[in-house]
């Protein structure tokens, strides 16, 4: 029973892995006045810039599920690429219960993004 339960863990963690999408890079545009000083005269000119926004490619939603049903075994930790943080939660089963809880709601509030970025589809 333990054996089989070990290796559905590590299945369905590996599943979760390969299924995530690729992350895309959208741009974020921002408009800036920027005054010039010309000898005794000012000039305000608009400046244009744009930012890369990074995403992870990561669901909140699927963040959420795992982490309400496989979250004491640390899935959800993994998933968003806390891979140290989803080994030692799996060991103390998600914290004795009580970082179960804390990520449960840090993900539904989003304050636990994934490691590499933000959400790429919130709730």
């Amino acid at each position: 029973m333990k054996k089989s339960l070990t290796l559905y863990t590590f299945l369905f963690a590996f599943l979760a892995f390969s299924f995530t999408a690729k992350a895309s890079f959208p741009v974020k545009k921002t408009v800036e006045t920027v005054e010039i000083i010309k000898g005794d005269t000012v000039e305000k000119e608009q400046v244009t810039n744009y930012a890369t926004v990074a995403y992870s490619g990561k669901s909140q939603t699927t963040a959420l599920l795992l982490s309400v049903f496989l979250g004491g075994l640390g899935v959800d930790r993994f998933y968003l690429g806390y891979t140290l943080l989803g080994v030692l939660k799996l060991i103390t089963l998600g914290g004795f219960g009580i970082w179960y809880i804390i990520d449960l709601v840090m993900i539904i509030t989003g304050d636990l993004q994934p490691k590499n970025g933000s959400y790429s589809k919130t709730l």
